[in-house]
């Protein structure tokens, strides 16, 4: 079976070229469209429809930075075990701690230039993961990159926090 890179004729790494990703998304979904099996057999339409969901999943997972840095993680046999392993560098958790005594802070004080200084730092950590996870990957060090990965999540999954702060001193 074709990974996601080769059902879009996209060379496999992390960098990718988001307009050639578009287009090749956009030229196997013309081949698989339902309105093109209208006169198919019950088996060729199902077949058809089952292309189409494989090709929006390829490319929802393409698109997303983290899912295609956690996608090649797994092609090169590397599970990121994010139930299981949590284990952080202590520098990352402390950053954790201190973030989160300022976002509870901003939340008691409904202090909304707290919180977009959060949120700024945040899009900087998550933009600096990104290009370090981007490194390991190129070197082919999936260990690290996977751990990279499950760092962003946490970074991630805490600017979710930062803008439900946000969403509830503005209701």
């Amino acid at each position: 079976m074709q990974n996601h890179f080769e059902l879009f004729h996209l060379p496999q790494r992390y960098a990718i070229d988001s307009n050639a990703l578009d287009s090749a998304y956009r030229d196997v979904q013309s081949q698989v469209h339902p309105d093109r099996f209208v006169g198919a057999t019950d088996a060729e339409k199902r077949v058809a429809m089952q292309w189409a969901t494989r090709a929006n999943e390829a490319y929802q997972t393409l698109k997303n930075p983290q899912k295609r840095a956690r996608y090649l993680c797994e092609l090169h046999g590397v599970d990121l075990q994010t139930e299981s392993n949590t284990a952080m560098p202590m520098a990352f958790l402390m950053q954790q701690m201190e973030w989160r005594e300022e976002l509870a802070e901003a939340r008691a004080g409904k202090d909304v230039e707290l919180l977009d200084k959060l949120d700024a730092q945040l899009r900087a950590a998550r933009k600096e993961q990104l290009a370090a996870i981007e490194l390991h990957l190129d070197g082919a060090d999936y260990q690290a990159a996977a751990q990279g990965v499950r760092a962003l999540m946490f970074l991630e999954k805490f600017g979710e926090e930062v803008r439900f702060a946000f969403d509830a001193i503005e209701a």
